[in-house]
């Protein structure tokens, strides 16, 4: 269980990434227009919405491995 969440938080930050490369990337000065644009941004568009939905599902997968009891919730317990 805990390989699929350190796999799934790679996702997430990959994704984010992806996110940022196509943020930050520009066309020439030259050749800038309008199309490259919005291919730019649906690009960065699906890498956002794919980080959220990888986030979305992570959560879903700990509280559900919570509650089947694959993993167990310690807390930090008051020291005495």
């Amino acid at each position: 269980m805990k390989f699929v969440i350190a796999l799934a938080f790679l996702a997430i930050v990959a994704s984010l990434g992806s996110a940022l490369f196509f943020m930050m990337r520009r066309g020439d000065a030259s050749g800038h227009d309008d199309q490259d644009d919005g291919r730019r941004s649906r690009s960065m568009f699906r890498a956002l919405a794919l980080r959220v939905a990888l986030s979305i599902a992570l959560f879903i997968c700990v509280l559900l491995a919570a509650k089947l009891g694959y993993i167990h919730p310690t807390g930090w317990g008051p020291h005495q």
